[in-house]
């Protein structure tokens, strides 16, 4: 297959100034200013191919929409190269633009005061799109995304689900072959998420674009993505498939049961937790491996009335696998794992 998206060694650095307390203070920083530099994006090297959909995930902070605006050319990079589509996206290339698309889930890209019916035939005009052809695929995107009805509406009087259905048509009206796509259902209710959700899924698996997707709702990763990326201060700390990545976690249960009798004092259960005196209910996330054992030991204390165990939740296991990064990170994190 052929290559969509390439870097190598990309990285991307801040500059800040810290400025000190105090009007004294602040006057004398004019001439000596303390600068730092923040590394949001560590050296990366990364391959995508046509077709590809890529799921980032990752905590605030960790370099996602850095990646993203880097790749689209929004912002330079202070390292490395990176090439879409054949193009260098720093350059802005006219026709490179007319092949990309990035939405971002916080930034309208559509004009406030106008009905979205409005600026997509502006949007005809800027990407040189005949209208009949733009409002074709107007109808078609808008049926889909069962937002037809608030195309002649303007913008800022649409809730939040309707504006990002709007986004959506957008970024997608040109038929672009990469697109970019940071937290497009974040803030949505459960109801537009789906709606949403559903659209992106049949809308790639018909025209195969390359996408990037960032979402801090791990459904539409699991959902959506062939591929996942987890980027950690900077770096990608892990790249693979979302089934890879869930077998080479470690395999987690949630275990909830009701007791018959409460015991009259704190009693320890392996290793594992401490069922508190005159508990009657217990629920606690352990490794799958130990829940036998664990069951065993709660039979022996009393008997049972009723079991449930679970499977954790994706999400779940992507938050444990970042906060597990994070401590091996932290200064003596990676000795104190040693210990």
């Amino acid at each position: 297959m052929t290559a969509n998206i390439e870097t190598l060694n990309l990285t991307r650095t801040y500059e800040t100034y810290k400025k000190p307390e105090g009007l004294l203070k602040s006057v004398q920083g004019l001439w000596a200013r303390k600068i730092e530099k923040k590394i949001a994006l560590h050296p990366t090297t990364l391959r995508i191919d046509s077709g590809q959909i890529v799921g980032l995930v990752g905590s605030n902070g960790a370099g996602k929409t850095t990646l993203l605006k880097v790749l689209s050319g929004l912002i330079h990079p202070s390292a490395g190269t990176a090439e879409v589509l054949g193009y260098k996206p720093t350059s802005r290339d006219p026709e490179f633009l007319r092949r990309i698309s990035i939405l971002l889930g916080q930034k309208n890209q559509l004009w406030w005061d106008l009905p979205p019916a409005d600026s997509y035939d502006l949007l005809a005009r800027i990407y040189e799109i005949e209208l009949p052809t733009a409002r074709e695929r107007v109808r078609e995107l808008s049926q889909l995304l069962q937002c037809t009805e608030q195309l002649h509406i303007q913008l800022r009087r649409l809730s939040l689900g309707e504006r990002m259905k709007m986004e959506i048509i957008g970024a997608l009206l040109h038929q672009p072959d990469v697109l970019f796509l940071d937290e497009p259902t974040i803030g949505l209710d459960i109801i537009a998420q789906t709606t949403i959700r559903n659209f992106l899924m049949k809308y790639v698996k018909e025209r195969r674009p390359t996408v990037i997707l960032t979402s801090h709702y791990m459904d539409d990763i699991s959902l959506l993505a062939d591929r996942l990326l987890l980027m950690s201060q900077g770096r990608i700390v892990y790249d693979g498939t979302v089934n890879e990545f869930a077998g080479r976690s470690e395999s987690r249960q949630t275990l909830s049961l009701k007791i018959l009798q409460p015991p009259t004092r704190d009693v320890q259960i392996l290793d594992h937790f401490v069922v508190a005196a005159g508990s009657l209910a217990i629920k606690e996330e352990l490794p799958a491996s130990a829940i036998g054992d664990v069951l065993q030991a709660l039979m022996a204390m009393s008997a049972v009335q009723e079991i449930k165990i679970e499977e954790v939740e994706f999400e779940d296991v992507i938050r444990s696998f970042m906060e597990k990064d994070a401590r091996l990170r932290a200064p003596g994190g990676a000795a104190a794992a040693r210990v």
